[in-house]
């Protein structure tokens, strides 16, 4: 199995900075006191760290909306995952505990600012690219959503061998790939534009896969995809590596 990070997304974005973990073996299935503890904390932290700068203007969030725009993506309507959190936290909403894994990612993506997600390895169709959406690509049904409806051309997607699993680069995952608490083989990324330095991308992944181990058992690796290396390979049981 493969993550690519495609050409054409590293022609338009050429400081993309992926985060990635891969996770092996994990019970899912705990109910982690603990986390729904540091998923609040995280929340109520959100007002004071943004006192004096609105969701739409802060770096971190900027970012985003400027490179939704510029694939034809009205962020108003279609906010980043991590905007979505950020102004669910400024209007005092609580954070639902979904699973273990999505409590720990949505945790460190509130404490980091920086947007994560991830999949169910085993519900994945082939290689996984982060892509530039063409004509035709296949409907999906996103999560939440009650009919499936294809990407737009021209917006960034993950796509595997079945079509996309998440739409306008992190705005929506598809409900085939979810996590659940039956999962137990799971790939987390952590997504980075510039101003966000790359040991921020890094520093987070590496957090989540620490959380990953101790409430979740298993083996978890970790790697980091830029244009330097835009590809990872791996192969069970041994973990992530470089293509040949």
């Amino acid at each position: 199995m493969r993550l690519t990070i495609a050409p054409e997304v590293l022609e338009i974005f050429p400081e993309t900075v992926l985060g990635v973990a891969l996770a092996r073996g994990v019970d899912n299935s705990r109910g982690v006191a603990a986390l729904g503890d540091r998923l609040a904390r995280a929340q109520k932290g959100i007002p004071e760290r943004f006192q004096g700068v609105s969701a739409a203007d802060h770096p971190r969030i900027a970012l985003w909306r400027e490179a939704y725009r510029r694939f034809g993506a009205k962020p108003k309507d279609n906010p980043s995952s991590i905007e979505n959190l950020v102004r669910r936290a400024l209007k005092g909403q609580t954070l639902p505990r979904i699973n273990t894994i999505v409590d720990i990612y949505n945790a460190v993506s509130l404490e980091a600012l920086l947007p994560a997600g991830a999949e169910d390895v085993d519900a994945i169709v082939g290689n996984v690219e982060l892509a530039i959406a063409g004509d035709g690509e296949p409907p999906v049904k996103l999560l939440g959503e009650p009919e499936p409806r294809p990407p737009h051309a021209g917006e960034v997607i993950y796509r595997d061998g079945a079509g996309a699993i998440c739409r306008r680069w992190n705005w929506k995952e598809a409900d085939r790939t979810k996590l659940t608490e039956r999962t137990r083989n799971a790939m987390v990324v952590v997504e980075g534009l510039p101003p966000v330095a790359r040991n921020d991308v890094a520093a987070a992944i590496e957090e989540i896969a620490r959380s990953i181990r101790a409430h979740c058992g298993g083996e978890v690796e970790t790697a980091i995809l830029d244009r330097g290396r835009p590809s990872l390979e791996w192969a069970s049981p041994r973990g992530p590596r470089e293509p040949a």
